[in-house]
This record gives C-alpha cells, structure tokens and sequence, in this order.
C-alpha cells in the first residue's frame, strides 16, 4: 500500500533494525520502544488487521515469533515476553498493517498498559545493538 509506513520499511524505502526476514515476513526493532528488545513483526504484503490477513502469513509471523522469543531468551534473558496484536483503532492501532509486538520483560519493571502508550524515541544505538543481538541468536 502507498501510503503505509510498514509497506515503505518493506521495499527499503524507510531503514529499520533488522532482526529476522523471510519470503513472506519482516521483523525489526521497534524504534518507539516500550521495553529494550521491543520488536515488530509484519506480514510483508500488506493486511490492514487479523480480519484481512492471509492465514499462511499468519502462520508465517507466528512461526517467526517463536525462534524471535527463544532468541530474545538467549540475548535478554527476560522473566517473561508479551506478545501483543491490535486490530483497528478502537484499540489504538496506529500502523494500520497487521503487526505483532514482542515486548521482553523483567519482573521489576511496572505495568505494561496493553493498548495505550506514549511514543517516547528511544536511543538509536542502543536499539540496533539489541536489534543485532536478537538476530545473532536466531538459529
């Protein structure tokens, strides 16, 4: 989709932190993250939400998930990950393009709010570190 800011990080048209890529999915740090480790997954054809995307691509981001979070496992050692999806603005989509968070972490750190959170920029070098030890641990 032109617009889509998903879509131009797909056709290289916006960089992004790399952490996994296949034929059908993109994963990368999210560069507004809420813990370190705070990364994306997206199908690489363009879903709005659950309700538009294609089951194999589902299946592909899932599958994507698991050897992120066992690398995550291997790199952060997080007490726990969450794994969060919103579809449509009444939960505070923002991208309109399917896509997967997973958020490490620690047991100390407070509440995650799950469908509102304030952008905060984070540290450009300290997310591409993180970024690149996640994806040097994917087996």
């Amino acid at each position: 989709m032109e617009g889509c800011i998903f879509c131009k990080i797909v056709r290289g048209e916006i960089p992004c932190f790399k952490i996994l890529e296949d034929d059908r999915v993109l994963s990368f740090a999210d560069v507004n993250p809420l813990n370190t480790g705070h990364t994306l997954i997206i199908p690489k054809r363009h879903a709005e939400n659950i309700w538009e995307i294609d089951g194999e691509d589902l299946a592909a981001i899932h599958r994507a998930s698991l050897k992120i979070a066992k690398a995550m496992k291997t790199s952060l050692n997080p007490d726990g990950i969450a794994f969060l999806q919103l579809n449509g603005r009444a939960v505070n989509q923002i991208v309109m393009h399917y896509h997967l968070h997973l958020i490490p972490r620690k047991s100390s750190d407070p509440k995650l709010t799950m469908t509102e959170w304030e952008l905060v920029p984070g540290d450009m070098n300290a997310i591409r570190k993180t970024a690149g030890a996640i994806a040097k641990a994917i087996k």
